[in-house]
């Protein structure tokens, strides 16, 4: 029994860029020796188990088969007989499909180190077809890594190309694309990402929401980016709205983002920004208009989402977030005004909304 270090980890070591997980194949064991060594099966389609103290994960080598369409349709063999360069060669990079020993030599059999620092994305074999969420997996790779300016190998190019065209990634669960979005927002590498699937001219496979993806979007994507706090906990949505915005999302468009599984919050943050943008953006605004972008938004009932809407847009240009402090400054000024005071004074139905507006508006005058 011999246990390798893997992957994501061994990858992120060489390239000098901190390890945030670690994941191990074992080699010449089996499911019942591991279960004695204290090791806690988790894995149902093929057997991967946590270590008893350091909780890392670590799978019996294996190998796959193509059994079905998507990505689940695999058969999978293990046992100690599959060997460590079998394992490997399953895998969908050969920058991913390098292993560490327990004494720190490398088993590279597909030449990831080169690949590393050539800063090419290459497939290791042509088992790479066999699962088209291997696409989107390059592509947040490459969004990932962006700053090392890696480049997708052009026969792997072309596999991604064959495999859209072939209609491959309609066989993906809507639950699973959304995930590969949100693991791309969490590496700030959204724009990056939908460039990618853009010129794959995939987009209407993985969001459909998101009309196109050209250079003058991913610029203006790009240097809204760059306003972007960090580890913020708004970034991923501002990434997603800001998308949206872009791209020229059209609300009618933006309705098929709840059909991929896009959470409610996304698809609500973006409307408010698709929706409210230009009018902000407007010359000479009246009181009216102000008032109408609160109601848009909902303020006095939801505060919650005039801050959200305002640190998104502070994101696209200073103006805007000029624009959103005097947006702020309307809001508190109108948002003390008491309905029930309305009431009292004997104003019924449809004149205690009049009311109310006429009051919010001299506050905004004001």
């Amino acid at each position: 029994m011999k246990i390798y270090l893997v992957g994501g980890a061994v990858r992120d070591e060489l390239l000098g860029r901190p390890i945030k997980e670690r994941d191990y194949v074992v080699v010449g064991s089996t499911l019942e020796q591991m279960s004695k060594l204290g090791y806690q099966q988790v894995g149902n389609d093929f057997p991967v188990f946590l270590h008893p103290t350091t909780k890392d994960e670590h799978a019996l080598a294996r190998t796959e088969r193509k059994s079905g369409q998507g990505y689940t349709g695999f058969i999978c063999d293990f046992g100690p007989e599959i060997t460590l360069e079998e394992d490997l060669l399953r895998r969908d990079l050969t920058v991913n499909a390098i292993a560490k020993d327990d004494d720190g030599s490398l088993i590279d059999p597909y030449d990831g180190q080169k690949d590393l620092a050539s800063r090419i994305l290459r497939h290791v074999s042509s088992a790479f077809s066999e699962d088209p969420l291997r696409v989107l997996r390059v592509a947040r790779f490459a969004a990932r890594y962006k700053e090392y300016n890696f480049t997708i190998a052009a026969e792997t190019w072309h596999l991604m190309q064959t495999m859209v065209a072939n209609g491959e990634l309609k066989t993906l669960t809507k639950e699973r694309i959304w995930l590969e979005i949100e693991k791309t927002t969490q590496d700030k590498g959204l724009g990056h990402f939908l460039h990618t699937i853009w010129r794959l001219s995939a987009l209407d496979d993985v969001t459909p929401y998101i009309p196109k993806w050209d250079e003058a979007a991913y610029d203006k994507f790009q240097s809204a980016l760059s306003r972007l706090e960090k580890n913020d906990e708004l970034d991923g949505l501002a990434q997603f709205s800001l998308a949206c915005y872009f791209s020229g999302t059209s609300l009618i468009q933006l309705a098929q983002a709840k059909r991929f599984k896009v959470p409610n919050i996304y698809i609500e943050s973006s409307k408010e920004l698709i929706t409210n943008l230009d009018l902000l953006s407007k010359e000479n605004k009246t009181p009216d208009d102000w008032l109408i972008i609160l109601q848009n938004i909902d303020a006095w009932r939801r505060p919650e989402k005039l801050a959200r809407f305002c640190y998104i847009c502070s994101k696209v240009s200073d103006n805007f977030r000029v624009l959103c402090d005097k947006l702020t400054q309307n809001f508190l000024a109108t948002r003390n005004i008491d309905v029930q005071e309305i009431i009292a004074m004997g104003y019924q139905g449809k004149a205690i909304q009049e009311q109310l507006k006429l009051r919010r508006l001299k506050a905004i005058q004001n």
